[in-house]
């Protein structure tokens, strides 16, 4: 037996009025009959005018003309799928331009017609839905998976301009997914598995939660078809089990409420078997170990009557302590309202109570659809739910400013799709929900992007803390800001949102595109000087220099002058080759060489350098990086090696790996050297051999900080039972002079018998 079949079984059908009993989720219909006839669907329109419903009648007609003879899977006229969609909208009685979109989603990428004649027949506003919900198939992508994201891309945008997109889009593969027995397997596995990672979540996210429980339900059927019949058939059997107990906790509740007089509306709820697989493997727990199964919803007609709900339920049975949760006070991400309390019946089984009003239960299951069936009347809380939305759908426009690559989008907007949130509190007792794990990082981003730019500490309900910590519902969160900090790579190890995510990426592009144009110009006019020519001006008033730049940039294919340069400096093009073209552009001006230019590159006259070298000290930044297979200290003797596409990666003169790159891609080396002056201390790994004893991690550490060095990293061998243990300490020290005085100060504590800087 399946799932959509319990509401017959769990309690009697005799239960009538304002008190009674009903399970849910409610069945699928029959896609056959829900799609005979377009009488059925002006069935449910009966909510629109009848302007409206003669407009969506010319949409039917120009839908049924463009899907003729054309059938589905199934072997049904292809017409029965947008009929089926558009009473899928009708439910959430969404408008006339909703329900035509509707009707029309396919015609565009299936039938050819074009958004012009579409806006010429029904209208702008109507076109551009159909338009949001077509994928983009006709344009070549590399891969299949950049084509699937850049369809998301541009599904997700018209949504976060009108989320009536995402309804029609979600009502379509609702439907799909109801009729998909019919496709060939792999096809079945992949619609399932994208609908269960991208789809459900949406649902979920935008509060409808109706939909988002089936599109799980189904996609995991599909996906794993006979852990769902096993445990169908489980949950059948224990439903059988249960039915006594059901029927106690029933009847007490509802003369509790009646000798109270509170009207109420009392409905059974049950997990869907996914949401049982679920639990099951995230607590690695048998199916008889899942002990809240069932549960009860109380619908009654006022926010005040909740809170006296609340405490007749509590005086009625004994409450399970931690279990209560306050979500009408505090809505979560997707505007959903009830009060949580989980209490232990007569028989000593926990059971869990919902509380809401009819209001808050049609936000419940709608989401943001509640705002239209809501619209003419009380609509407090799907205002609320629409206003929640919103909020997310104007962050997917924020993630969309700072991410142009389709791929690296959808990846921001799947972390954003699991609403299991924290609620934290500003210092001015503003509400903010961020999801689990979220950091301080997270929360300033949330708050504004240059607050999160300029993030240096974070105090949580006063108190210094560091910025990896994970925030609890209920903190206080204050965040320090500098005028200079800037962002860390190591945050985007830290945060769970899309939007900081993407802002800290944003922010680090900008910052190495700036260094490597540097770092490129800088190696160009040294390449430059060995022709004997100065760099030409980059000035946009001097009409020559601007010439022979356009030439250049026409040659090496760049768009214009600063992307060539960051080319060059991250090794994508070579500055010597660059250098030679450039020349042969200035001579064909009459620039010709200059005898003092020249002599300064050959004799290193300037700066006492051989030609084109580059200096390294430190500050660089992402342009020019220390290879970490050798960690080369000022002092050594290093080579610069010039990746494609990487910036300029140093190494140490002697190191194993920078030779068989010497000897592959020879003229990618470039020369380099130590400045004078050096910008920051620089890491080498140690290896140190200790007498396996009490305190010798410690006296290795004092050790480290009496000769004024840093560890920054430790790694130590299995050490149970051995004499000696080895320790591998990465060390942040001046230069190899300073690493030299350290390791004399480790050979002298009493616990090390053996120290020395490790080769690759």
């Amino acid at each position: 037996m399946g799932i959509r079949s319990l509401a017959a079984e769990l309690l009697p059908s005799a239960l009538t009025g304002l008190q009674r009993v009903a399970f849910a989720p409610s069945p699928a219909t029959d896609p056959k009959a829900e799609a005979a006839s377009f009488a059925a669907l002006a069935d449910k329109l009966s909510y629109l005018s009848k302007a409206d419903l003669r407009q969506v009648r010319e949409a039917y007609k120009f839908a049924d003309e463009a899907h003729l003879g054309q059938f589905r899977a199934s072997g049904l006229p292809y017409i029965t799928h947008p009929i089926a969609v558009a009473g899928l909208c009708a439910d959430w009685r969404l408008d006339a331009q909703a329900i035509m979109a509707a009707l029309m989603h396919d015609t565009i990428e299936d039938r050819g017609v074009t958004k012009t004649q579409l806006i010429e027949r029904f209208g702008a506003p109507t076109a551009d839905l159909v338009d949001g919900l077509t994928k983009l198939d006709k344009l070549h992508f590399s891969t299949r998976e950049e084509s699937q994201a850049e369809s998301f891309r541009k599904m997700l945008l018209a949504m976060a301009r009108d989320v009536r997109v995402i309804l029609v889009k979600l009502a379509d593969r609702l439907h799909n997914m109801r009729t998909m027995s019919a496709m060939a397997p792999d096809k079945r596995h992949r619609i399932a598995r994208e609908t269960l990672e991208i789809y459900a979540p949406i649902a979920h996210r935008l509060g409808l939660n109706q939909t988002y429980r089936e599109l799980q339900e189904l996609s995991f059927e599909y996906l794993h078809p006979w852990r769902h019949a096993a445990l169908a058939k489980a949950v059948a059997r224990a439903r059988g089990h249960r039915r006594d107990i059901v029927e106690r906790v029933r009847k007490d509740v509802e003369a509790s409420f009646a000798a109270q007089k509170i009207r109420v509306e009392i409905s059974g709820r049950e997990k869907t078997v996914y949401s049982i697989y679920r639990k099951m493997r995230e607590k690695h727990a048998g199916f008889s170990q899942v002990n809240d199964i069932f549960g009860f919803r109380v619908v009654v007609p006022t926010l005040p009557e909740c809170y006296l709900s609340l405490g007749v339920l509590h005086q009625l049975y004994k409450p399970v302590p931690g279990r209560f949760k306050d979500y009408i006070a505090i809505p979560k991400a997707n505007g959903y309202q009830s009060l949580h309390t989980t209490l232990v019946s007569p028989l000593g089984t926990a059971v869990e109570f919902q509380i809401r009003t009819p209001a808050m239960h049609a936000v419940a299951e709608k989401g943001i659809a509640a705002h239209w069936l809501y619209k003419h009347g009380d609509k407090g809380g799907a205002a609320e739910a629409q206003r929640l939305g919103a909020l997310w759908l104007q962050s997917l426009l924020d993630i969309q400013d700072e991410t142009r690559d389709a791929t690296e989008f959808l990846e921001h907007v799947k972390i954003d799709l699991y609403p299991d949130a924290v609620y934290v509190f500003t210092p001015r007792s503003k509400i903010l929900a961020l999801p689990r794990g979220a950091t301080p990082i997270d929360f300033a981003y949330a708050i504004h992007s240059d607050v999160g730019d300029h993030t240096v500490a974070a105090k949580i309900n006063g108190e210094p803390v560091a910025l990896r910590t994970e925030l609890k519902s209920g903190d206080v969160v204050e965040i320090v800001t500098a005028p200079g900090a800037r962002p860390s790579p190591s945050w985007l190890n830290m945060v769970r949102t899309g939007r900081a995510r993407s802002k800290i990426r944003h922010y680090l592009k900008n910052l190495e595109s700036d260094e490597s144009r540097a770092m490129g110009e800088k190696m160009l006019a040294q390449a430059l000087r060995a022709e004997g020519l100065q760099l030409p001006s980059a000035d946009p008033s001097d009409a020559e220099a601007a010439q022979i730049w356009q030439q250049l940039t026409r040659w090496s294919g760049n768009r214009h002058r600063g992307e060539l340069l960051v080319d060059v400096g991250l090794g994508r093009k070579i500055a010597i080759i660059v250098a030679k073209r450039l020349a042969q552009i200035m001579a064909e001006h009459g620039r010709r060489p200059d005898a003092v230019t020249l002599t300064l590159s050959r004799y290193g006259g300037g700066d006492g350098a051989a030609p084109a070298t580059v200096f390294v000290d430190g500050s660089e930044g992402a342009s020019i990086q220390l290879a970490t297979c050798c960690r080369p200290l000022p002092g050594d003797a290093i080579v610069g090696y010039l990746g494609r596409g990487e910036g300029l990666l140093v190494h140490t003169a002697d190191c194993a790996t920078g030779r068989r790159l010497f000897e592959r891609d020879s003229e990618r080396w470039i020369p380099v050297a130590w400045a004078d002056e050096l910008a920051r201390t620089f890491e080498t790994r140690v290896v140190v051999l200790v007498a396996n004893g009490k305190g010798a991690l410690a006296q290795v550490a004092a050790a480290v900080s009496a000769a004024e060095a840093d560890i920054t990293h430790i790694e130590m061998s299995e050490t149970a039972g051995a004499e000696t243990a080895e320790l591998r300490l990465l060390l942040g020290v001046r230069d190899r002079q300073h690493l030299a005085d350290v390791l004399r100060t480790l050979r002298r504590s009493r616990v090390v018998l053996r120290v020395s800087r490790a080769k690759p």
